[in-house]
């Protein structure tokens, strides 16, 4: 009986002290939206900065060519990967150091109400990135999730001021109205959006060669297969460097323990896993810190061997550039 006595006493003093305290000490509504998506760290001078532009969802099945689904779905499990949907991320890697402000590519550019892709713009934004001061668009490859980001909603330069550098095989094979009926048809498509996301920078383009110097301290590193001209850019300052390693891989949970699995997205599937299982050799031989863009964001890490494989490292996150 005295307990229940306490308890009834203590009550009303308990109810007082609640109504006092400050809105501030009560638990906050969940957030609509998750924090801005960009994370920065050093590369010898260069200020890299990676911006995630957001993701979409296909499913599982039907993305690797040369397995079974029950072999993709195993590999998937392994990274806690869900068997029958698959989440493409898309990170765009910036770098900066004196007077120059390179991106790697440009992400899905602006998008519909509701879509999940199209993030880049509000994160560069938020990361205090104005694309009037970008001085250098890099493009690894043409597809349209790494080039519609060159136009602005208005259908002119979302970089007003920047030169853009393509690798020669890439822009050879895609303004040549003829590789058309060559190419597989899932990417012909391709042909007419390059066209309509270049016309604004007439004037503008700079090819490279395979292995060309793009500025002083990025040089390019040919890596064909995934389209004609993919091409990786190695970031580098004394002996510190970064491969931004474009689409080498896809998602590397999959792509780096079966290097040899060819995906959808493959131009020549053959020459894409010849090459991807080279590039991560090398990385994983010379631990060489990398940037990918479908990448689980940060997207920036390291590529290891595990088995007859690889796995992806994430670098360690630090709250201090």
């Amino acid at each position: 009986m005295t307990i229940f006595r306490r308890t009834a006493l203590t009550a009303p003093a308990l109810l007082t002290l609640t109504q006092a305290l400050p809105a501030v000490a009560q638990a906050p509504a969940a957030p609509a939206m998750q924090a801005p998506g960009f994370y920065r760290f050093k590369v010898g001078g260069w200020l890299i900065t990676t911006v995630h532009d957001g993701f979409f969802r296909r499913p599982l099945e039907g993305f690797v060519r040369n397995a079974s689904i029950e072999e993709v779905r195993a590999v998937a499990a392994e990274s806690f990967l869900p068997p029958d949907q698959l989440t493409i991320t898309f990170t765009l890697t910036f770098a900066q150091k004196g007077d120059v402000l390179a991106v790697f590519d440009t992400g899905n550019g602006v998008t519909g109400a509701g879509a999940t892709n199209g993030r880049a713009i509000a994160n560069m934004a938020a990361a205090g990135i104005d694309p009037a001061r970008v001085t250098h668009v890099i493009h690894s490859h043409f597809h349209g999730d790494h080039i519609n980001g060159l136009l602005n909603a208005e259908g002119g330069r979302a970089f007003p001021n920047a030169e853009i550098v393509v690798p020669t095989p890439e822009w050879a094979w895609w303004t040549e109205a003829s590789n058309e009926s060559r190419s597989p048809e899932g990417q012909r498509g391709s042909f007419s959006n390059v066209a309509r996301r270049f016309a604004p920078y007439q004037g503008r383009v700079r090819q490279i060669a395979s292995s060309a110097e793009v500025l002083p301290g990025i040089t390019a590193i040919p890596a064909p297969g995934h389209t004609p001209g993919h091409t990786m850019y190695r970031i580098s300052d004394g002996a510190d460097q970064l491969i931004f390693v474009a689409d080498i891989t896809n998602r590397p949970e999959i792509m780096t323990r079966r290097p040899e699995w060819q995906i959808v997205f493959d131009f020549d599937g053959d020459l894409a896993a010849a090459t991807r299982r080279r590039v991560l050799d090398m990385v994983a031989t010379d631990r060489i810190r990398v940037t990918g863009y479908h990448f689980p964001f940060p997207a920036n890490g390291y590529i290891a061997r595990q088995g007859q494989g690889f796995v992806f490292v994430p670098a360690e996150w630090s709250s201090a550039v």
